[in-house]
């Protein structure tokens, strides 16, 4: 691994009760770059991005974000940093009783002061940037599709231009071509925005598709974090099964035919 690594996990350790989750995991997101985190049922994902996003302080170790230790800043350093961050939860987690348009502009009233006059104006241009019809800014999250609820929550985790994205399971509840489309419109706004991101997902296509590194949880720490063919060469049989079952083979062969891919 090469570049400069944006987000340092150092010995962290969560445990719930008598459950030990996390072991002194240690793992980096370089600048730039498309990281995918797997790994089974259990083995803590969630976990860990709650930590690095600060909503859970973990029970030892350290998260560096930006060179800054998250929750060891006061609030309104803590605040500036955050907005660095953009989330694209796995439900969307819009607001029901808003338009896609007020969903968009809300960070922008709240954080970045506009009026609301131009955050909803630059809402529409952030619903344009994921590829969603003007008209779409005027509907309420029921009355979109899986696939247009997922772009919409990614305006708006886009609305404050954060410098690292982070994904968990994006393309969850997609059907295989609004997934494969959604993936490669990750890649296209990764290239276009300079972004960094830090993506959990399940799904084999996404990893073969977008991800520079990809990160194996288990064991109760990292397991192997490296290039997809150095991870999926590993020894581990989790990792074998995960990697070279039929739903594997296939997500390679898939990814193989596609030029550019990884």
């Amino acid at each position: 691994m090469t570049g400069e690594a944006i987000i340092e996990v150092r010995g962290l350790c969560n445990q719930f009760g008598a459950q030990v989750v996390h072991d002194h995991l240690n793992l980096d997101l370089v600048r730039g770059e498309v990281l995918g985190v797997v790994g089974g049922s259990g083995t803590g994902k969630s976990v860990l991005l709650r930590c690095i996003l600060g909503l859970r302080h973990p029970n030892a170790g350290t998260v560096r974000v930006f060179g800054e230790e998250l929750l060891a800043l006061p609030p309104g350093r803590r605040s500036q940093l955050e907005r660095r961050f953009g989330v694209l939860y796995q439900r969307g987690a819009l607001f029901s009783s808003l338009t896609v348009t007020e969903n968009i502009a809300l960070p922008l009233i709240e954080h970045a002061g506009l009026d609301r006059p131009s955050a909803e104006r630059l809402a529409r241009v952030k619903l344009a940037l994921v590829g969603l019809p003007v008209e779409a800014g005027d509907k309420y999250p029921t009355e979109l599709s899986g696939g247009m609820i997922k772009r919409a929550a990614l305006a708006r985790a886009l609305a404050l231009d954060p410098d690292i994205l982070f994904l968990d399971e994006p393309t969850a509840g997609l059907d295989p071509i609004g997934a494969a489309a959604f993936d490669h419109l990750i890649l296209t706004l990764r290239d276009a925005l300079g972004l960094s991101v830090f993506l959990v997902t399940h799904d084999l296509d996404t990893l073969y598709t977008i991800c520079d590194r990809v990160a194996v949880l288990a064991k109760k720490h990292v397991l192997v974090a490296d290039r997809l063919e150095v991870v999926a060469a590993n020894g581990d049989p989790w990792i074998q099964e995960y990697f070279h079952g039929p739903r594997g083979r296939a997500a390679e062969q898939a990814a193989s035919r596609v030029p550019g891919s990884v």
